[in-house]
């Protein structure tokens, strides 16, 4: 858990990490994960993201999974606990309400 004014690092150098400390050589791990060396090599330098094919690739090979440390930042659309959609940009309750306009004479 973070505390107080702590930012969390970015999921991408957490993996970056991830690598580092795994004490495997890059070459062994692209062999592994089949990963091209050069798309590797400019993923550890920064310079580029890795697909997601790529990262389940280099998951499976570090024995990597993503921890949630506590509840999204953003609520989703609808009731509480299940998300709902919003159709033409409106909210749920204001479509009930322009709905209800129109059925009184």
């Amino acid at each position: 858990m973070l505390s107080m004014g702590q930012k969390r690092d970015r999921l991408s150098d957490q993996v970056r990490r991830a690598v580092e400390d795994s004490g495997v050589s890059r070459y062994a791990i692209c062999k592994a994960s089949k990963i091209d060396q050069g798309q590797f090599s400019r993923f550890m330098a920064g310079t580029m993201g890795l697909s997601m094919n790529a990262l389940d690739a280099l998951a499976d090979v570090l024995n990597l999974r993503i921890v949630v440390d506590g509840p999204a930042k953003v609520l989703p659309a609808g009731k509480p606990g299940r998300p709902g959609k919003v159709r033409s940009g409106r909210i749920p309750e204001q479509s009930k309400a322009k709905k209800n306009e129109k059925e009184t004479p």
